[in-house]
């Protein structure tokens, strides 16, 4: 049975930091593409940040770009999502997600995890 297991979500003031942790299992981690994704109340889900199987290529949405960084351990089976200068609209429940490789898809869900950065 495949699990994705966020933590590390909290709340925070903004300008501060994060680190989000997903915990695989299950599953090949090492074969898989991992990415973050996010929703705020009221809106859709929107992709984050996305890393290859191999950790040499990364990815990001322009709203996180040099604030947000996305690695990965692949002998802990972990994704991480370093989280810098956060802004209230940086409020969200955060997903981790797992895909096959270079498929730019996801079938494999965490559970969701709060971030709420306050003003």
């Amino acid at each position: 049975q495949v699990q994705l297991v966020e933590s590390g979500g909290g709340l925070v003031q903004a300008g501060g930091s994060l680190r989000l942790s997903c915990a695989a299992s299950g599953l090949a981690f090492s074969s898989h593409d991992m990415a973050w994704f996010r929703q705020a109340p009221g809106k859709e889900r929107e992709f984050v940040a996305t890393i290859t199987w191999s950790g040499d290529n990364t990815y990001s949405a322009d709203s996180v770009r040099g604030r947000f960084t996305i690695s990965r351990d692949n002998a802990k089976n972990t994704v991480y999502l370093q989280m810098n200068s956060l802004k209230s609209e940086d409020t969200a429940v955060y997903y981790c997600a797992a895909g096959p490789k270079g498929g730019w898809s996801y079938d494999c869900w965490g559970q969701g995890i709060q971030v709420t950065v306050s003003s």
